[in-house]
C-alpha cells in the first residue's frame, strides 16, 4: 500500500501566498524531468518489493508536463516498482492547462484522479491571489474534465481572504456541489514568510487574513459538505464515501511513501529524509549520484514517531489509536493530557481511539501539539 510522490517544480507564475518550492523559469523544464528520471531508477530500492498503491504528481504545477514528458516519467515508475492494476494515479494540474486535448492525453496516459486548483470561482479572489487562470477557466476545465471521462476530481478551495465574503464562500461551495465535484481541499489562507503576501500585509498593501471570518466560513463548510453526505476525514479534506484520497489518507496514517524530485520527501517508517529545494544542484547531485548531497537524513527516535502520530492521526476522523503507540509511557502521558479537551468537548474517545470533534477541528493543530510527549 505504499506510495510514490513525484515533485514538478515548475509555475507558470507565483501565487502570492504561496510557499512551496518551484521556480517560473521553464527553460530547463526537460533537463529536469531526465534527472527525475534518473532519481527513480537510482533510488529503486527505497520501497523494494513493495506494492504501490498511488502515485501523485505534485508541485507547482505538473500540469505543465508535456504527454511525453509525463509518459517518460510513468514509464520509469512501472520498470522499477510494481504498480497495482488499480492504483490512484492523481495529477495536480491548473484550469488554464486542461483543455480538452490536454485531459484527453492525461486520460490516455492512465491518470485516473485529477486535484484542481481552482481556489475560488470569483474573480476578484483569483486575481487577489495572482492565479494564472480566470473565473470561466475554473468553471470550464471542470465541465472539460467530465466530458473526457474524469469522475474522480478533487478541487482546491481557498476560504478567509479580505476578498472572499460570506456569500461568496456559501456560492464557491455551493458551485462546487451543484457540479458533482466528489473531493473538496479547503484552506484558510495563511501568510507565509517571505510571500509576496506576507509583503503585501507588511506594507500595507493589502489587508490581514481575518481569522474570524475564516472560522465562520469553515463551520459553513463543514455544514453544508456534511449534509450533502460528505466525509470530514481530514480537517482540510472532504469527500463523498468512496472518493477519499488513498494517497494523502495513506500518508496521514503513516504509511511509507518515496518521494522524487525537488524538496520532495520520503519516508520509510523509520526515517524521514528529503531533497535539495533548488533545481540546479537537484539536477546537478542526481547527474553526480551524490546522495550526501541530493537528501538530508533524519533517523526518527520513539518520541518523534509517536509525536508524528500524534500530529497526523488526530487530524483524521479515525483518529488516535492508542493500542499504535510503542511506549507504554507514551499512552499515560497521551491520555492524561487528553483528559481536559475531552472534559471541553473538543476531543470523544471511541475505545482506544481519540477523535477531535466537529467544535476542536480549529483548534486540531494545538490540541495536537498539547499531546506531545
Amino acid at each position: 500500500m505504499s506510495g510514490i510522490y513525484v515533485h514538478i517544480p515548475f509555475c507558470k507564475q507565483a501565487c502570492h501566498y504561496c510557499n512551496f518550492h518551484f521556480s517560473t523559469q521553464l527553460e530547463r523544464k526537460s533537463q529536469l524531468v531526465d534527472s527525475i528520471i534518473s532519481e527513480i531508477h537510482w533510488r529503486n530500492s527505497y520501497l523494494k518489493d513493495v506494492n504501490i498503491q498511488t502515485i501523485y504528481f505534485g508541485g507547482g504545477t505538473p500540469s505543465l508536463l508535456s504527454q511525453q514528458e509525463l509518459s517518460d516519467i510513468l514509464e520509469a515508475i512501472r520498470s522499477e516498482y510494481q504498480i497495482s492494476s488499480t492504483a490512484e494515479i492523481t495529477l495536480e494540474a491548473n484550469p488554464d492547462d486542461l483543455s480538452k486535448d490536454k485531459l484527453a492525453s492525461l486520460h490516455q496516459l492512465g491518470i485516473n484522479r485529477l486535484s484542481i486548483g481552482v481556489q475560488s470561482f470569483f474573480q476578484e479572489d483569483l486575481e487577489y491571489m495572482n492565479r494564472s487562470h480566470n473565473a470561466s477557466q475554473a468553471l470550464d476545465c471542470i465541465h472539460q474534465a467530465h466530458s473526457q471521462g474524469f469522475q474522480n476530481i478533487s478541487i482546491d478551495l481557498i476560504y478567509g481572504s479580505p476578498t472572499t465574503s460570506d456569500e461568496m464562500w456559501q456560492q464557491n461551495v455551493q458551485q462546487a456541489l451543484d457540479l458533482g465535484i466528489p473531493h473538496l481541499s479547503c484552506y484558510a489562507l495563511t501568510v507565509e514568510p517571505k510571500t509576496a503576501l506576507a509583503h503585501f500585509i507588511k506594507t500595507q498593501k493589502s489587508a490581514e487574513p481575518d481569522e474570524n471570518a475564516a472560522a465562520r466560513q469553515f463551520e459553513y463548510l463543514v455544514q453544508q459538505s456534511t449534509e450533502n453526505n460528505f466525509l470530514h476525514y481530514e480537517i482540510s479534506n472532504f469527500a463523498l464515501p468512496d472518493q477519499i484520497s488513498q494517497h494523502n489518507t495513506n500518508y496521514w496514517r503513516g504509511v511509507p511513501y518515496i518521494g522524487i524530485g525537488p524538496a520532495a520527501h520520503s519516508f520509510d517508517g523509520d526515517s524521514r529524509q528529503w531533497n535539495v529545494a533548488h533545481n540546479a544542484h537537484y539536477m546537478q547531485h542526481v547527474d553526480a549520484k551524490d546522495k550526501n548531497a541530493l537528501y538530508q537524513i533524519e533517523k526518527l527516535s520513539p518520541q518523534d514517531k509517536t509525536n508524528e502520530y500524534i500530529m497526523t492521526a488526530l487530524r483524521t476522523m479515525w483518529g488516535l489509536d492508542l493500542d499504535k503507540i510503542e511506549v507504554e509511557e507514551h499512552k499515560d502521558s497521551i491520555a492524561q493530557a487528553a483528559q481536559k479537551y475531552i472534559d471541553q468537548g473538543l476531543i470523544k474517545t471511541e475505545a482506544q481511539h481519540y477523535i477531535i470533534t466537529e467544535k476542536g477541528k480549529f483548534l486540531a493543530d494545538g490540541i495536537a501539539s498539547e499531546l506531545f510527549v
